[in-house]
């Protein structure tokens, strides 16, 4: 009788041995199943990181709690694992059956987490499909990129070859390698994938430009040896409007007030100064272009327009003052007429608001007529001052083109 029942005893142990190693195995299958999830999402987030830091924030910090989730059941597994020695045949029945529940219970926290990884990872999905399908458009990009600073590089390289001054072109080419190099030292560069898009479009750009410039040096040498004829040309036209300034002024001070004549004391000489100055700077240019110093050339050429620009101004000035003053010395009452229209103009505009004319405006238009009837008297006495005369119906007409603006500006903003 004692056989049989050591039998029954040893068959339950058997029996319990078994279902223990089942619940093992389980266990270690969704370990295993939990650490994969682990692994994978974690990589599929670093990912999403990469390409969009922005987007990826809050997700970061949902799978942290994920993964310290994770982190908590491995640790849970391992110490069911410590416990339960199931190779050791030296267990009871009970040890067996407490192995196989705390087996059961590991296992389930672990198929819990692996299924809320499982749910986070099928959230992450669409939106890491969008990011990977425009990733796949970068690599076309950055190989554009690459191909154009190539390209750059050659141009430049032989526009150095041929003596020409290609430091603008090379210093653009200089930037599209440094945001070559940081798309190309690791991953997308810090950059995201945005970022790293509009980079590879910058470094597109820079390049295309560094090789235009490159390409068109030996056309722009070419373009400013022209120029150069032309402003050689130009100065010898602005020389040639002295002497007749001279004439001008001398008329002036023997028909004119001191008045009319004062501003433009030394016209003459300052537009001989200035001629000489443009002169000098031309023939600066004309040593830089021997130099093939294109951008140097290009400083000096527009110093010396601008020289000459002043001086023609100088110079017409003068001869148009002079037509002004014999205009109006020949008919007074002729300048006062366009004058007197502008009044009028702005007079008719400010009735016809609703209401009538408001009375900021009646009170300086009814100043602006009254001070276009007395102009005429600054015409009085031996020696008349025309030009105080033409000045005064100067200030009126833009007195009276301001009340217009007022009153067009106090429309609009009143609908």
């Amino acid at each position: 009788m004692r056989g049989a029942g050591d039998q029954r005893r040893r068959g339950r142990g058997d029996q319990g041995a078994a279902s223990a190693v089942e619940a093992r195995e389980a266990a270690s299958a969704a370990f295993y199943d939990m650490d994969q999830a682990q692994k994978y999402i974690a990589g599929r987030v670093t990912v999403f990181a990469d390409l969009d830091a922005a987007a990826a924030a809050p997700v970061r910090r949902e799978f942290e709690g994920l993964n310290d989730a994770a982190d908590n059941a491995s640790v849970a597994y391992i110490s069911v694992l410590d416990a339960h020695d199931l190779d050791s045949h030296e267990r009871s029945a009970a040890e067996y059956d407490a192995a196989r529940r705390a087996f059961m219970a590991v296992t389930d926290q672990l198929r819990q987490i692996t299924g809320t990884l499982n749910g986070f990872a099928e959230r992450l999905a669409p939106a890491m499909a969008r990011l990977e399908t425009a990733l796949d458009q970068l690599p076309p990009r950055l190989t554009a990129a690459r191909d154009a600073v190539a390209a750059a590089d050659a141009a430049v390289v032989a526009a150095q070859k041929a003596g020409m001054d290609a430091s603008d072109p090379e210093a653009d080419l200089a930037a599209a390698r440094a945001g070559l190099a940081q798309l190309s030292s690791q991953g997308l560069g810090g950059l995201g994938l945005a970022g790293a898009m509009a980079k590879a479009e910058e470094v597109l750009a820079l390049a295309e430009k560094a090789r235009e410039a490159a390409d068109e040096l030996p056309l722009l040498g070419e373009k400013v040896r022209h120029s150069l004829a032309s402003a050689r040309t130009r100065a010898d036209i602005v020389a040639g409007r002295v002497e007749p300034v001279r004439q001008a002024m001398r008329l002036l001070l023997r028909g004119y007030s001191q008045s009319c004549w004062q501003d433009l004391k030394g016209a003459p000489e300052s537009i001989e100064a200035g001629v000489t100055r443009a002169r000098e700077r031309l023939n600066e240019a004309s040593a830089h272009l021997s130099r093939n110093e294109w951008k140097d050339a290009q400083r000096a050429m527009t110093a010396a327009r601008t020289e000459l620009n002043a001086a023609d101004r100088r110079a017409g000035q003068v001869t148009g003052r002079v037509a002004e003053l014999d205009a109006t010395k020949a008919d007074p009452r002729k300048p006062v007429e366009s004058v007197r229209f502008a009044v009028r103009d702005a007079q008719r505009l400010a009735t016809a608001q609703p209401g009538g004319a408001a009375p900021q405006h009646a009170r300086v238009l009814d100043g602006l007529v009254e001070r276009l009837e007395k102009a005429p008297e600054r015409l009085s006495g031996t020696h008349p001052d025309y030009w105080a005369y033409l000045q005064e119906l100067e200030s009126i007409k833009t007195a009276a083109g301001d009340v217009v603006a007022r009153i067009r500006s106090e429309r609009a903003a009143g609908t």
